[in-house]
């Protein structure tokens, strides 16, 4: 199967496992549903599900377990998006090439939405007859909730906002994205690889290195994309960095070192992909994918 059929397909899997784990808009409150489905279906890049099958295929997990722990990751993904634009944060009105859900719905919604969303991946995680034993259910729960919280995802958001106005180091940008994107990007690996059968230390240790080097690659792609690209192209407000004098790679190291600093990411995500051989295949090639979007 091709890379871009492989693709497709997975992606396909991705949205039929969220409308399932959705609540539908004939439920109450349907406004709430209805927006929590305005923001989570139909767009995006998927990147976080789609590492998630591919991991998911190195250890053997079925296709159930992969698309309920993927459905979750996405729901706290979207959620993050959700806070992250809304006036408080961010202030963007744009998102996935539509209105974000504050400017869609109103600003009490939107914060609802990312609050059942949240909820609601957990709930996935743990609902009976989702393809995952209790001891997966357990390790994947924990894997969401340390990259969703504080030393994860939340708290390089946190980082983020403390940030603006300042020049930070290479070294905090990094922490930073580390925290920010990076944590959720590692428990895609790790949550599609624990749904199949246990790697060892030294596997899990290998994937470990490949998701930090794709999850820095991601920001620093995401960095360059904010500089080089229009907003019809990235579905989101263009130069917004910039403009809010936020702290990037491009304003830290600038666009070349930036270009390059990608590229010798996406050489250390395929290095620490090594011991698998031929059964990484959709990770290395996931690796390429997000490096060559400034191409």
């Amino acid at each position: 199967m091709t890379f871009e059929k492989w693709m497709r397909e997975s992606l396909d899997r991705v949205e039929t496992a969220l409308e399932h784990f959705l609540p539908g808009t004939d439920i109450a409150p349907a406004k709430l549903h209805d927006a929590m489905r305005y923001a989570a279906l139909g767009g995006g890049k998927r990147v976080r599900p789609l590492l998630c099958h591919a991991a998911g295929e190195l250890t053997g997990a079925s296709a159930h377990a992969v698309e309920t722990a993927s459905a979750a990751l996405e729901m706290i993904h979207v959620y993050s998006l959700v806070h992250d634009d809304m006036p408080a944060m961010d202030d963007d009105a744009l998102r996935r090439g539509k209105p974000t859900v504050h400017v869609q719905y109103d600003e009490a919604t939107a914060l609802l939405v990312g609050d059942a969303l949240q909820s609601q991946a957990f709930i996935a995680l743990t609902t009976a007859g989702n393809g995952l034993n209790d001891a997966q259910q357990a390790a994947l729960v924990r894997e969401l909730a340390l990259a969703s919280g504080s030393i994860g995802m939340a708290g390089g958001q946190a980082i983020d906002l403390e940030s603006v106005g300042r020049k930070l180091s290479r070294p905090e940008l990094e922490t930073m994205h580390r925290k920010k994107t990076g944590a959720l990007l590692r428990a895609s690996v790790r949550m599609g690889a624990l749904a199949g059968a246990t790697p060892d230390a030294a596997a899990l240790k290998a994937l470990d290195d490949y998701s930090a080097a794709v999850g820095l690659a991601f920001q620093v792609v995401d960095d360059i994309l904010d500089v080089i690209a229009d907003s019809a192209t990235l579905g989101k407000t263009a130069g917004k960095d910039a403009k809010d004098d936020k702290p990037t790679y491009v304003s830290i190291i600038g666009l070349d070192a930036s270009r390059e600093l990608a590229a010798q990411l996406s050489r250390d995500a395929h290095a620490a992909l090594e011991p698998f051989g031929a059964r990484a295949q959709r990770l290395a090639e996931l690796a390429d994918l997000v490096v060559n979007r400034v191409h």
